[in-house]
């Protein structure tokens, strides 16, 4: 078979060598992006796979040699042509391409997570509460593997693409015993998972040239055997399709889901509820009614909804929950991304992600307004991701801010926000520069909001 793997940019190196190792394959590679470096050019070129461009596919569709073609492409990807203006050829994306790669590989459970934020705190909360089960994990910090309790990094700054369940699988393969995997994963699910779960969808955001919004590419996490989902997420966008799951679990603070909370208490440090469980479908075909009590660090409403997604994916795995409570309970944030610093009688609550947007500014402001003489950091770099954050809906939020909350803009996102808005701010052009000045105006509660790679911290 004639097998197109499009896009060398998002892990499509990486399938073509899979799909290149497979008997009778003839393996081509589009660099639709124009990325391709000359070391991973070379190594294409050397397992055979020959690299073309946009002509390939035009000629195929113009002389309709297409019944033995098969094109992968990501669900992101906006093919350059009208597929349906002839017969098409058969095409997957890298998710599915990934399920039919691995999916004889792979013998342990797997959980995948995905959503438009929480998914790397969820990840991490995952790993606590399996820590006895050496899991493999694959998130946005890197490659993990956990023995006897111990975290090992295997490798960093990895992207989470689909591709890259192939590269972390293959690193522990034959090497270590791996009783599990937790893969976080952008834009959707492969279809590996035992349980797949859907954070939310904080942001109904445009790819493909907005041709597709994120909640349809979110929809593969529908592939998994059993699915969390945010109940008000899975009643505005999927109830109604026609999915290829088994069963669903929602979770959430309203509505009738199977897992929510009740008697909480927010503190930034630890905050406390009750979690009541009703009618939760296990994997082994259970229904679960149980209630207990909770004590983790989820400072802010969509921090104790994440918690409440990893919750409900422990008790679909069968985890019991004296496990789930410790494990919860171990989870402190992360540093750097949503964590809790203390610095004499000063409080720095940090949000750094490359991946933040307006909503969830919103309810990270909403968490300190209440506190004690609280200031909003803010700002950030532009290039960090695919979808920039929408400044606009930004400035007209900081507009309406209480001005009782003094505001300081930082980096290339917040010198571009304060130059087009008139409520009182300051501008500083470095991050210690604005947690300095935070604290000589007599910050107590310091609100750190800084768009951009977690490896790029540490610049700080």
């Amino acid at each position: 078979m004639k097998i197109l793997v499009v896009d060398t940019t998002h892990g499509g190196t990486i399938l073509a060598s899979e799909f290149a190792k497979k008997k009778d394959n003839e393996v081509f590679a589009w660099d639709i992006y124009h990325t391709l470096k000359s070391p991973e050019h070379r190594t294409i070129l050397d397992q055979g796979i020959e690299l073309v461009d946009d002509t390939f596919l035009e000629e195929n569709l113009v002389n309709h040699c297409v019944d033995d073609l098969m094109v992968v492409a990501p669900v992101h990807c906006n093919l350059p042509y009208n597929l349906t203006d002839s017969v098409p050829p058969k095409m997957i994306t890298h998710h599915q391409a990934v399920y039919n790669l691995m999916k004889n590989r792979i013998s342990v459970p797997i959980i995948e997570v995905t959503g438009v934020k929480g998914k790397t705190n969820s990840v991490a909360m995952l790993k606590e509460v399996f820590m006895d089960d050496n899991p493999l994990i694959l998130s946005s910090l890197g490659i993990e593997i956990v023995e006897h309790g111990e975290t090992k990094l295997l490798q960093k700054d990895i992207s989470i693409t689909p591709a890259s369940i192939i590269t972390a699988w293959e690193s522990v393969e034959n090497e270590y015993d791996i009783g599990m995997c937790i893969f976080e994963m952008s834009l959707g699910g492969t279809g590996l998972a035992d349980v797949g779960v859907l954070t939310n969808i904080a942001e109904d955001y445009p790819i493909a040239h907005g041709n597709v919004r994120a909640s349809q590419a979110k929809a593969q996490i529908f592939r998994s055997k059993i699915v969390v989902c945010e109940n008000e997420v899975y009643h505005n966008y999927y109830k109604q399709l026609s999915l290829p799951y088994h069963t669903v679990n929602t979770f959430s603070l309203e509505g009738n889901p199977n897992v929510t909370a009740k008697m909480i208490e927010y503190g930034l440090q630890s905050s406390t509820f009750q979690v009541e469980v009703s009618d939760l479908k296990t994997l082994e075909e259970k229904s679960l009614n149980t209630s207990f009590k909770i004590s983790t660090f989820a400072p802010a409403q969509h921090h104790l909804e994440n918690t409440l997604s990893v919750i409900c994916a422990s008790l679909i795995m069968g985890v019991p929950k004296e496990i789930i409570i410790r494990g919860v309970s171990n989870f402190r944030g992360l540093p750097g991304r949503t964590s809790l610093k203390k610095l004499q009688n000063i409080r720095i609550i940090e949000e750094i992600n490359p991946g933040i947007n307006v909503t969830a500014i919103k309810k990270s402001v909403g968490m300190i307004k209440h506190f004690e003489n609280p200031v909003l950091i803010l700002g950030g770099e532009y290039g960090v991701t695919c979808e920039e954050v929408n400044e606009k809906s930004l400035s007209t939020f900081l507009e309406q801010l209480d001005v009782n909350i003094p505001l300081i803009l930082t980096g290339d996102l917040g010198k571009s926000i304060y130059n087009s808005i008139a409520r009182d701010s300051l501008y500083k052009a470095y991050i210690l520069d604005a947690l300095n000045f935070a604290q000589q105006i007599g910050g107590r509660n310091i609100l750190l909001i800084y768009r951009t790679r977690f490896s790029d911290i540490n610049r700080r």
